[in-house]
């Protein structure tokens, strides 16, 4: 199907606010998180290869320092992780000993999963490289919380339903 040049007129017209139109990528909000985000991976990378940890599971390690003895749920709710994501996720500390899934107390139809004595001894290590990256970058830790704050309201507004 070929695309005359008034139907590309009026498709780039429904993307764009009229005159308000994107002289470049980096001009659009998606494309800066997007991208900002991929940074981020990238520069944890090397130094949670020094923890054994992928950036998935350093979020799970964090989620369970916060809250050892979380489900499952609990774990996908924090993370905002899918349950078919977290699983393996999960599977794979637990074969690092860094956590072990037990059936609750109170409920031996649930599993809860419990950070070991090697997933607390990784703790000061792991939670050490936020400020590594905070030297990586110029700007200041109140201009970064309130970047989360601004991340966390959007993520927030769109996940409303």
């Amino acid at each position: 199907m070929v695309k005359n040049s008034s139907t590309l007129k009026i498709n780039d017209a429904e993307l764009t606010n009229d005159n308000q139109q994107s002289q470049s990528l980096s001009d659009n909000v998606c494309f800066a998180l997007y991208t900002a985000g991929n940074a981020l991976v990238r520069a944890y990378r090397p130094l949670l290869e020094q923890c054994d940890l992928t950036y998935p599971q350093y979020l799970v390690m964090q989620a369970l320092w916060l809250n050892d003895g979380a489900s499952l749920t609990d774990l996908s709710r924090e993370t905002r992780l899918d349950l078919g994501t977290l699983t393996p996720i999960v599977k794979r500390l637990e074969a690092k000993s860094l956590l072990v899934r037990r059936i609750d107390s109170q409920d031996e139809r649930k599993k809860v999963i419990q950070v070991t004595p090697s997933g607390i001894a990784l703790k000061q290590e792991a939670l050490s490289l936020k400020q590594v990256l905070l030297s990586k970058v110029s700007i200041s830790e109140q201009e970064i919380d309130s970047l989360r704050d601004l991340c966390l309201t959007l993520i927030d507004d769109l996940n409303q339903k």
